[in-house]
This record gives structure tokens, C-alpha cells and sequence, in this order.
């Protein structure tokens, strides 16, 4: 798929369809650490409708502790190089240069960065060097201590200045503005009232002037909306969803998902339903 696809003025929200080669992420840690089952998901999440694959080694759930970056490598590599020579679109999740510079190497068309740059000093000179779609992500700290730094007198302000200093660390770094994507960063150094109303103010955030990456897929925030105390992921899949389908409404350029089809059938209803206010 040829990156044109997917300009700022794409005409249908796109599906970045998650893939954890991890053994301990919050909702399906464990299941594709298997290369040959990680190869199998990614077809699957193709077939029912992602449009990029968002391949990642490490987990950044709420208190995870961090792998070294040799694990990370071996981890997603073997499966990158698979799913490229393939023609599928690839994006790495990381938050270290040397592994987007290895994935990038081996067929990653994205790097999404969940620190926006924080967290590794060379991200930024390293994303200019390599010259392709960077997801620069609203961070505060590491999985360990980021709940504790969800404290805000003016949550969308504040997430969005936050933003703001790092596109301008960004650019100041020769990232060139046109491959620069923003995420607000649900779930990060947020509670789920911050999330909710991220969610309700999501156009403010197209202030920025980039294109939005949205990412609530089966996150903590969706189990106040069911009755049944045990997490249900299908439940949260469901929600997902349903938020998807209000972000295509809202023309956002992107969500970043666990189940394809279900957000795949949501985004084609509100796609349908705008053509049809045409």
C-alpha cells in the first residue's frame, strides 16, 4: 500500500491494528509472542480491515516493567521482516531509536512513539535521519509512576501545550512538520475522567494542525460503562467501537485498535452516514 493512502485528507478514518509480541500486556499479553501466531493475527487483523499493522515488543501497561532493548529487537524483527515482504504496512510501537532505526530497516513504515520523544534522547535525530511517519504521543513518565502524574488544573490545555513543546522539540530536530501525526495519549498519566473528556473535546486537539491518532482500545476507562465487575473484553470491544464510529464521525484520522472488525463496520456506518450529508 503506497503511504499516499494516507494523507491528513484521507477520506475514511484509518485502522492501526495492534499486535503485542509481548508476554504481559494488559489485554493480550502472551498470545502472539509466538512469531508463527504473531504472523497469524497480523493477517487476521488485515483481512477484517486494519489498515496498518502496529507491531510492538514492550508493554507499556500501568506498572510494567521495562525490557532491554535486545529482547525488544528479537521480539518484533523476525515478524517485521515477514509481514514486509508481504506488502503489509507496518508501524513500529517504541520507544527507543535504536529499535524504529532496526524496524525501519527491516520494512516499518510508521514509528509510533508512546513517549513522544521523552524517552530516548536520540528518537528525534534518529526519526530525521530515517525520514518517515512519526506518532509523537502525549507522555509523562514510565508505566511505573505515570498514574501518579495525572494531575491537571486544565486537562485539554495542558495536554495540548505538552504537545506543542514536543512537535517544537521535533522540528527543531529536522523532522519535517508533513510526517508528524499527534495522539493524545489516553490512558497515560490520565484517569478515566481525563480520558472521557479528551474523548468529548477530540476536535480541540485538531488545533495542533496534525493529523490525530486515537488510541482507547479495551483500556481501564471502558469498564465503568458495564454492570458485570469481571473485565469483559468483548464488552470493551463493543465500546471501542462505539467510540470509533464517533471519531470517524469526527474525522479523525486514525484509532488505533485491538478488534478490527468490529471498528472496521463502525467506521464504514459513519463513513456511509457523512456521505450521505453530502
Amino acid at each position: 500500500m503506497n503511504l499516499d493512502n494516507f494523507a491528513l485528507t484521507s477520506e475514511k478514518t484509518l485502522i492501526f491494528g495492534i499486535l503485542n509480541i509481548t508476554p504481559d500486556s494488559f489485554s493480550d499479553g502472551g498470545e502472539f509472542l509466538d512469531p508463527s501466531k504473531a504472523i497469524e493475527q497480523a493477517k487476521k487483523l488485515k483481512l477484517n480491515g486494519a489498515d496498518v499493522i502496529d507491531i510492538g515488543g514492550e508493554s507499556t501497561r500501568p506498572g510494567a516493567t521495562r525490557i532491554t532493548s535486545e529482547e525488544e529487537l528479537k521480539r518484533v524483527l523476525p515478524v517485521i521482516e515477514v509481514l514486509a515482504a508481504e506488502n503489509f504496512v507496518i508501524s513500529i510501537d517504541t520507544m527507543r531509536a535504536e529499535v524504529a532505526a532496526a524496524a525501519v530497516e527491516k520494512g516499518a513504515k510508521f514509528i509510533n512513539d508512546v513517549s513522544g520523544g521523552k524517552s530516548d534522547p536520540k528518537m528525534f535525530e534518529t526519526v530525521a535521519e530515517l525520514n518517515v511517519p512519526y506518532i509523537l504521543m502525549h507522555w509523562r513518565a514510565h508505566s511505573k509512576s505515570m498514574d501518579e502524574l495525572a494531575i491537571y488544573q486544565d486537562l485539554i490545555l495542558e495536554v495540548k501545550q505538552e504537545l506543542k513543546t514536543q512537535i517544537e522539540a521535533a522540528l527543531s530536530h529536522k523532522i519535517k512538520l508533513e510526517n508528524l501525526i499527534i495522539d493524545p495519549g489516553l490512558g497515560f498519566a490520565k484517569n478515566p475522567a481525563h480520558n472521557w473528556k479528551i474523548l468529548s473535546n477530540i476536535s480541540q486537539f485538531k488545533d495542533l494542525g496534525l493529523p490525530l491518532l486515537v488510541g482507547h482500545s479495551r483500556k481501564r476507562f471502558l469498564n465503568e460503562l458495564s454492570q458485570i465487575e469481571k473485565q469483559d473484553q468483548q464488552f470493551k470491544d463493543f465500546a471501542t467501537a462505539a467510540i470509533s464510529y464517533q471519531l470517524a464521525m469526527d474525522d479523525i484520522w486514525a484509532v488505533r485498535v485491538h478488534d478490527a472488525k468490529s471498528t472496521s463496520a463502525a467506521i464504514n456506518a459513519a463513513h456511509r452516514f457523512k456521505q450521505e450529508k453530502i
